[in-house]
């Protein structure tokens, strides 16, 4: 059996899947926190046990050396000649890229270009590679992007409405995220329908920490509620999601912030369910407090209200739509957000089957049979998205 290990590096994370192959499975993660941080943490989980330490990791080329060590110490691995490929996820790929691809000097290079679009990613995922690439240089490298899913969509849906020579000179346009997953699901439920990708209209919610929509026809994203950056849409645990512009500028004079910078680290990180509430970012916490927490209620009811608003355009740009699903984090793990969704579409017959979207597990129907569009809760899988890509493109 051949492995390949599925890596999501940033600047002070690794995080990696090794899956045996052909089955899929996985066979050992880990990953690697406070990298180039004093006290780094490293932690393998196999085989129902973990291993964890605490050291200073400096870089990913140590990082990686450390990984590949102890999969063998381990008896993960016999030998490095085992692994096969390895995949890495990457946040941008901007207008260059609009499929995943094999990993080159050049597309590294590029990778780091793209870094205006992806400051806090793209830089350590290149990091990932170069580090992999020296240790492992005849093993092949593919990189995954979670914009290129989002490149097949038209110019009326991704072009913003502002002088077009700024997209010409600049490439200013919308980009999205999230796109491994949305291609996994749709995939996914397509498979588990029994019908063609092809015939099928789709929308898909990614609700996790970060939370898009995307609507999808024939296998193909055709628009996305994240933007430029994935600050864009709906309301998410730290990130405001859609804001008029101008507020930026009211809100620094009133602030006295000079950088703008600070503006978007306030939209990004202070802002969504937990500005709102003052409570928590975290989904659940709002739940347990919203009968005595007058702003955890309403931070749920925005967080709700905002999704609504994006379904809703999205079956009038589909012309309707044969399946809804439900991923990520919360879409896929909380019955009773899916329940209140699903219940703001009972006008147009949508019906969810209510043992089903509570007491079902793993992927399922969980609309009734006489439903009108297929309500699907599917448990996302970007790393075995990025081993297929992989396959795809090494073989």
């Amino acid at each position: 059996m051949s492995k390949i290990i599925a890596v999501n590096s940033g600047s002070s994370t690794l995080k990696w899947k090794l899956y045996d192959l052909p089955d899929e499975t996985v066979v050992a993660k880990g990953m690697v926190d406070r990298l180039g941080l004093s006290d780094s943490v490293f932690e393998v989980k196999y085989n129902g046990e973990k291993f964890s330490e605490t050291g200073d990791i400096p870089d990913h080329i140590t990082a990686v050396n450390k990984m590949l060590k102890k999969l063998i110490e381990m008896n993960i691995i016999s030998d490095y000649k085992e692994i096969t490929g390895v995949g890495h996820r990457v946040v941008a790929g901007g207008s260059i890229f609009k499929d995943s691809t094999v990993v080159t000097p050049e597309v590294i290079e590029q990778i780091k270009k793209l870094a205006e679009f992806a400051p806090l990613h793209n830089p350590g995922q290149a990091a990932g590679m170069e580090a992999f690439e020296k240790i492992l240089p005849d093993v092949p490298q593919v990189a995954v992007f979670d914009t290129s899913f989002h490149q097949s969509m038209d110019p009326v849906n991704y072009l913003y409405s502002i002088p077009y020579e700024y997209y010409e000179k600049y490439g200013v346009r919308k980009f999205g995220a999230h796109g491994t997953s949305h291609r996994y699901v749709s995939g996914a439920a397509a498979k588990f329908l029994g019908k063609p990708l092809e015939d099928l209209k789709i929308i898909s919610l990614h609700l996790g920490s970060g939370a898009s929509i995307d609507a999808i026809d024939g296998g193909k994203s055709v628009d996305t509620s994240m933007g430029f950056t994935p600050l864009a849409g709906i309301t998410m645990s730290t990130r405001s999601g859609d804001i008029d512009p101008s507020l930026m500028a009211y809100l620094m004079q009133k602030l006295k912030l000079t950088d703008p910078q600070d503006m978007i680290d306030i939209l990004n990180e202070k802002s969504g369910l937990l500005g709102i509430s003052g409570v928590s970012p975290d989904m659940r916490d709002l739940i347990a407090t919203k009968e005595d927490n007058k702003r955890s209620k309403l931070a749920i009811d925005i967080f709700v209200n905002r999704i609504v608003k994006y379904v809703g355009s999205y079956m009038a740009l589909l012309g309707g739509a044969d399946v809804l699903i439900f991923t990520a984090g919360m879409g896929f793990a909380n019955p009773w957000i899916r329940q209140i969704i699903s219940e703001k579409f009972a006008y147009m017959g949508i019906k969810i089957d209510k043992d089903a979207n509570e007491n079902g597990k793993g992927l399922r129907k969980i609309s009734t049979d006489d439903s009108s569009v297929t309500v699907l809760a599917i448990p996302t899988d970007e790393e075995l998205m990025i081993v297929r890509d992989v396959v795809r493109l090494t073989k």
